[in-house]
């Protein structure tokens, strides 16, 4: 017994020792050297030990230091109330900064009452009850306009049609909001069946899960995915109820038959909240469901009065994220992948590990600076971390663990698809295969993109059918698309007389579309959705831009010197030229703008920071635009003002430096004729 009870507290000792090396690495080198998922072990064997023998628990035990270890094409519906999101922190300090905050808005010493409850990893929802009755849903959208899923929403079982209660018990109309989501049993069932039916097509978490499940146009296939809901605040409700606190409506919500989250709790002040954190960020894994954090509310509905909120969330509610989990693998292989562009990426192979419930296989290396600077070699093992959860990343190399076989990266000199010689660019560190016209993975990428969804919007041309498309030379260009044939798609693996039939359909929906959206789908390297938009905004047809000079492109605001010559070669290469005018006589047509100079913004360029307690971002963004302004993120000499709100970003410094006028909320709402 003796000897036993001699060994247990040796084991403490080394646990304790091994623990304060790692947080010494960890939080005063920045440099760990082991996995966050390594290291949650080792603490739990250790807590584990001193539990069962608590004889042998010191304060100096890793396991007594709290807080220690813890650094968004359909029908629309408006929300009466705006669905505003959440500040969200990772590390402790934060939230305790935040108690500070409220107790000094309030000017009270005594602790606050918050509502804690679990950050459900799910789709947010709107429920608009009319007399009890469920009369629309919606998604949160942009916290102004949803996306109407209201009968997809009905096929959810624990959402009511109609309230529990009677007369005065029910209001006359009310908008509730929850959480939709996807339980992870539910989820590796989904994923199993389509594995089985779809061969390799799967979900990549029970949230995409549940988002798409949530989106399908047949409520049939949304009834069969299972989808859940936990029910936990109220927009705008009108009727003869009224509520003091948040507990309060929680409590009314379950009286209305509508699904209350068990984690939920009340507790009173801050410190008792993170010890709510702790609690759900160790049951984590054992919950039914996935979660992301934890969120705290003030209870008191007068206090909340007195808080109130900036223009997208409220000052009195916080979401504590968990941090981004990690583990080690190893570095099998590293391939290389052709872009849109001809940029050419590393992609690492990886020994396949869990990280979170997903699967992790691959990362992207992004490109030969990063290898370097992070001295990533194969058999390497590396920590890998799903920034945000949901990213994979290469946090660092372990090279306390590195092989005497680990072999130095050296990055190939001919392009792994078409063989054409690489070239890199002036610092070396982009290397990109220039033969557009004849690489295939170029050629593939580039029609992906032409019929993305921000683009022509082709759907039902997905991946693996234009991979099919290209490897039976049915298509070899985005031209190539309006010309192939029924009888063509019908000799595809998995095309049957309907898919093909809304192929067609689709193809043919997309001829009419917006100018902008077509010089976005040509792809032109540097020309995005904005500059897309500028372009239009300056030249108002295509016919003007195809022949404009480089002179005229350099001298369009907020368009700079290299994406003005990538405008002008795309335009004076004659294969371009040849599949405008093939698409064009195929039947594609747009709206050509004509130029409104009488506009009182016209051309003028803004760029907006910080946060407007009159207008939202997107608010601001259209009025801007209806005044024919022109509305960037990036700051440049060519910009005419930059709007400041409250708590701005390093624009505000940029914009000093480069003698822009600033201007502020009353200023700008001057400017727009509020």
């Amino acid at each position: 017994m003796k000897n036993e009870k001699n060994s247990i507290k040796n084991q403490i000792l080394k646990l304790k020792k091994l623990l304060k090396m790692h947080n010494y690495h960890y939080y005063i080198l920045d440099d760990p050297i082991i996995s966050d998922y390594e290291y949650d072990q080792l603490f739990k064997k250790l807590q584990f030990l001193e539990c069962s023998y608590p004889e042998f628990l010191t304060m100096d035990s890793p396991t007594q230091k709290i807080g220690m270890y813890i650094d968004t094409t359909c029908k629309k519906i408006k929300h009466v109330m705006k669905m505003l999101s959440l500040d969200h922190v990772f590390h402790e300090t934060e939230v305790i900064n935040f108690d500070k905050r409220l107790h000094k808005l309030l000017n009270d010493l005594h602790d606050i009452t918050y509502v804690c409850e679990p950050k459900i990893d799910g789709l947010a929802i709107n429920l608009i009850y009319q007399n009890g009755v469920l009369k629309y849903a919606a998604t949160r959208g942009n916290g102004i306009t949803g996306e109407d899923v209201t009968e997809n929403v009905k096929t959810i079982h624990n959402v009511p049609h109609i309230l529990q209660g009677q007369g005065n018990e029910i209001p006359k109309f009310v908008e509730i909001r929850g959480e939709i989501y996807m339980s992870k049993n539910d989820f590796h069932i989904l994923n199993n069946n389509f594995f089985r039916s779809l061969k390799n097509k799967t979900f990549m978490n029970p949230r995409n899960a549940a988002a798409g499940s949530l989106r399908q146009s047949n409520p049939k296939i949304t009834a069969e995915r299972n989808l859940d809901i936990f029910c936990y605040a109220i927009g705008q409700i009108d009727g003869y109820l009224s509520f003091n606190s948040q507990n309060e409506i929680l409590d009314n919500l379950s009286k209305w038959g509508l699904k209350v989250n068990k984690e939920i709790k009340i507790v009173h002040g801050i410190y008792n909240c993170l010890d709510y954190y702790h609690n759900m960020l160790y049951k984590r894994s054992k919950l039914p469901y996935e979660i992301d954090g934890v969120v705290y509310k003030v209870n008191d509905f007068e206090q909340q009065k007195v808080l109130g909120f900036i223009s997208r969330a409220p000052k009195w509610a916080l979401a504590h994220k968990f941090p981004p989990q990690e583990t080690i693998t190893k570095i099998l292989k590293i391939d290389f992948q052709v872009g849109r562009t001809g940029i050419i990426t590393p992609v690492a192979r990886l020994q396949p590990i869990n990280i979170g419930g997903i699967t992790v296989s691959n990362v992207t290396l992004h490109n030969m600076n990063e290898i370097e600077k992070k001295d990533i070699r194969i058999n390497d093992h590396v920590i890998i971390k799903r920034s945000g959860d949901v990213i994979p990343i290469i946090v660092k190399v372990i090279k306390q663990n590195r092989l005497p076989n680990s072999k130095i990266f050296i990055f190939p000199s001919f392009c792994p698809c078409c063989g054409t010689n690489l070239e890199k660019n002036v610092n070396g560190i982009i290397i990109r295969c220039n033969n557009h016209l004849n690489c295939k993975a170029q050629i593939k990428e580039s029609i992906k993109h032409f019929v993305s969804r921000k683009a022509m919007n082709i759907i039902g041309l997905g991946n693996e059918i234009i991979e099919q498309l290209i490897s039976n030379n049915i298509i070899n260009n985005i031209a190539d698309i309006y010309y192939m044939s029924k009888e063509q798609i019908l000799s595809l693996r998995k095309q049957g007389e309907k898919s093909s039939n809304k192929l067609i359909q689709s193809v043919k929906i997309s001829m009419n579309t917006t100018l902008e959206k077509f010089i976005f789908a040509l792809g032109i390297r540097g020309v995005g959705e904005i500059t897309s938009k500028i372009l239009v905004n300056n030249f108002g047809n295509l016919s003007k831009l195809m022949h404009i000079s480089i002179v005229d492109l350099k001298n369009i605001k907020s368009i700079g010197p290299i994406t003005a010559d990538n405008i002008f070669t795309f335009f004076r290469n004659e294969n371009n030229i040849e599949i405008i005018k093939r698409l064009i006589s195929y039947g594609i047509r747009f709206s050509e703008q004509n130029l409104d100079n009488t506009k009182p913004l016209f051309k003028q360029i803004f760029v907006l920071t910080g946060i407007l307690k009159t207008y939202c971002r997107e608010e601001a963004k259209t009025k801007l635009q209806e005044l024919g302004a022109i509305v960037t993120n990036h700051i440049s000499k060519k910009t005419t003002f930059v709007v400041v709100g409250e708590k701005p970003g390093s624009k505000l410094e940029k914009a000093n430096k480069l003698g822009i006028k600033i201007l502020n909320e009353k200023e700008f709402l001057k400017k727009i004729k509020y």
